[in-house]
């Protein structure tokens, strides 16, 4: 029997299940890639809307990985279902973002810490002043770990979740800069409060694929590469928080 959201946009296909942490990916081909080429035996479990959900095995641990849409609601939707319908214990986003800071370059891996944002998606919250939206300490310190075991050149820091992919205000990123913000993507906040809300757990792992302010930004094949070492560091997490 399938059993279905009650948005519809999740339908777990008959004999299939979603693990306690999932990988989210905005893209959902992305979502396919990442079980097929890094989950043994995954098991296609949504394909509602085509936002691909996989469950397989890393390292003999269940782990699932399903695409988010692009932007804070379309991710807000999804999140808010795999915690309250599926047992989803915690997500793990995967995406990619511009750097802002001088410091912080394109190929390195960012872990976002907590995230700023312009959204309006904190206000139903309700919480007299602003929300911070912040990642779970324990698996944000499990990256930091995987990271320098691999190797990788991870910053740790703040980043900016914007509504707005052309934004009409062309001075956003600098102020954004000027609050030594990392980077800028647009899901990062509106995960973090969803997981907050639910008293569920989350973090966001990024790769710099172009910086805002020099105009560099990867190829095809570099965005690969960089990706690779960004899945490892979001598997061995989701290993390492097994739950």
């Amino acid at each position: 029997m399938m059993i279905s959201s009650p948005s519809a946009c999740i339908e777990l296909k008959e004999g299939t299940h979603i693990a306690k942490c999932v990988l989210m990916p905005g893209d959902p081909l992305r979502a396919k890639y990442i079980a097929e080429h890094y989950l043994e035996h995954p098991v296609l479990f949504n394909d509602v809307r085509n936002m691909l959900g996989y469950t397989g095995t890393f390292e003999g641990t269940e782990v699932s990985v399903m695409g988010s849409g692009m932007g804070v609601p379309s991710l807000g939707l999804y999140v808010h279902e795999l915690f309250n319908f599926f047992g989803v214990e915690a997500v793990i986003r995967v995406g990619s973002a511009g750097a802002l800071q001088d410091n912080v370059h394109v190929r390195d891996v960012v872990l976002a810490m907590s995230a700023s944002t312009n959204s309006g998606f904190m206000t139903a919250y309700d919480l007299p002043g602003y929300p911070a939206p912040t990642a779970d300490y324990g698996m944000l310190e499990q990256a930091a770990i995987a990271a320098r075991e691999l190797g990788v050149k991870a910053d740790v820091g703040s980043v900016y979740t914007s509504d707005f992919f052309y934004h009409p205000d062309r001075e956003v990123n600098r102020k954004a800069k000027d609050m030594g913000l990392l980077c800028v993507e647009m899901e990062t906040a509106g995960l973090y409060l969803a997981a907050m809300a639910n008293h569920k757990k989350a973090l966001s792992i990024l790769t710099i694929s172009d910086h805002i302010f020099t105009g560099e930004s990867l190829s095809a094949a570099e965005r690969q590469d960089r990706f690779h070492e960004m899945m490892e560091i979001a598997l061995k997490t989701a290993v390492r928080s097994a739950l």
